[in-house]
This record gives C-alpha cells, structure tokens and sequence, in this order.
C-alpha cells in the first residue's frame, strides 16, 4: 500500500517503536536543493540580483538551512511574521526572541542580529560622513537610524567640531521605557576628550511621541548653560522616533 516494506520481527514487537519509525519513514525532509533551480535564494541572487529576493528569501540565505518539516523561507518567513512583517520591527527583537521559532538557534539568531546591524550602520554610516552639519535635516535621519531600534529612551550625543563636521557620536545614558537621565558632567567632558566646538544633543521616545517634556526642556536649559563656561555651543537637542524628529532649535526654544 505504500510503495515500500518494513521487515518486523515475528515476536517481542515494540509498538511504541515501530510506529515511531514508520512515522520517521513517511517524514520527508524539506530541502532547498530540491526546489527548482529558479526558485532557490542563493541561485536566484545570483542570477537575478539581490534586490529581486524577497524579505523572508534574503533571510532565508542567512539562514542557511531549515528543519525537517520546514524550509530555510519557511523558517525565515516565520521571523519575518514575529517581527509583524517589518524589518524595522524585527531590528528590535532580541536574540532570545529569536531563538523562541523553531529552527533557529542561537548561532542562526546572532547571524540575523549582526546582518540588522550592518544595514543600520550602513544607513547611519552614509549621513555620518555628510561634510557640514548645517541644519536638523543634515542629522535627523542619522539620528532616527541610530536610535530607533531601541526600546527604551537613551540620551546621545553628537560632538561637533569648529566647521560643524562630526567628530564623533556615542550614547551617553540609558533609562527605561518612559525617561532616561543624561549627566551634563560626563557630556562636557566628553566634549573636551573628542576636541568638540558644537554639540548637537538627542534622545529618542519609543513611544512614537515627539513631544518634549518639561525635564526635557529643562535638562536642555542646563546642559545649554554649563557647556557655555566651557565655550562650546548646544547646536539643537532632537527627539527622534519612527515617525518623525522634533528639533530645539527649529522651534525657536533652545
């Protein structure tokens, strides 16, 4: 009846085990060097370009393999549904929200993190190498591709030389879902370590708000005040999300 023959031995049967290998018999493996050469990622890159894939076929490459009842686009359209089918959404999933698919270990799960991270250093790296920040628009979508995979409020800042062309950029403190505390100490002293004129300060709100605060006003205020002893000018202080920026200084309140 199913094309094929399972020698059994005639006494002492253990059924739990013999039902256990017909089942591994019928179990048919998924693999990708069984589709049609058209349809594989790696050859459909290769032949078509990497910009034809799809999300879920690019990861599916990361991926490498699947399991034996999925696909490596199996598994990767998986990840690509826990991340609600968005890159950006998935660029903030952890390791260990990963590693809940099936199919993707710990190794599979570091290698997706690390491919996120270089396209947002790529997208952050281009704006960071502009020649003169001149206005919030020159720093903004830097900015919301440095900061808006987090998902809690972190305070960085931008250090600025005399011709306005960025030194350097870092993350100076970290907080929680609804605020973060920045020591304007530790960013004036980092001003004069990276030989800054101008700093530009940021923070993000994971809430999608863009509306300034009154602490975010006067913590503004404050750092503005005690850079000035120093002779080193606060630029603009931006509030980065998804959706948008807000600057300081482009509503006139710095």
């Amino acid at each position: 009846m199913f094309g094929w023959s399972v020698s059994v031995p005639q006494s002492g049967i253990d059924w739990n085990k013999f039902i256990g290998y017909i089942g591994q018999m019928q179990e048919h493996k998924y693999s990708i060097k069984e589709w049609s050469k058209d349809d594989r990622p790696r050859e459909k890159l290769l032949s078509t370009g990497a910009e034809n894939l799809s999300n879920s076929e690019l990861l599916a490459i990361l991926i490498h393999n699947g399991t034996r009842q999925k696909s490596a686009v199996d598994v990767a359209k998986e990840v690509m549904k826990l991340g609600k089918d968005s890159l950006s959404a998935l660029g903030k999933l952890s390791i260990k929200e990963l590693m809940k698919i099936k199919g993707i270990g710990e190794a599979k799960a570091i290698t997706i993190v690390a491919a996120l991270e270089l396209g947002r250093r790529r997208q952050a790296g281009e704006i960071m190498h502009k020649p003169i920040v001149s206005s919030s628009n020159d720093i903004a979508d830097f900015l919301q591709a440095k900061l808006k995979d987090y998902r809690h409020e972190v305070f960085a800042v931008l250090f600025l030389n005399r011709a306005n062309k960025i030194n350097h950029f870092e993350v100076i403190s970290e907080g929680g879902i609804t605020g973060t505390v920045a020591d304007p100490r530790i960013i004036l002293r980092k001003a004069l370590e990276e030989d800054a004129v101008n700093i530009i300060l940021c923070h993000n709100h994971p809430s999608g708000s863009l509306k300034p605060s009154k602490a975010d006003e006067q913590l503004t205020q404050k750092i503005k005040q005690a850079a000035l002893f120093l002779d080193i000018t606060v630029l603009d202080h931006l509030i980065v999300s998804e959706d948008g920026y807000y600057s300081f200084a482009d509503e006139g309140i710095l």
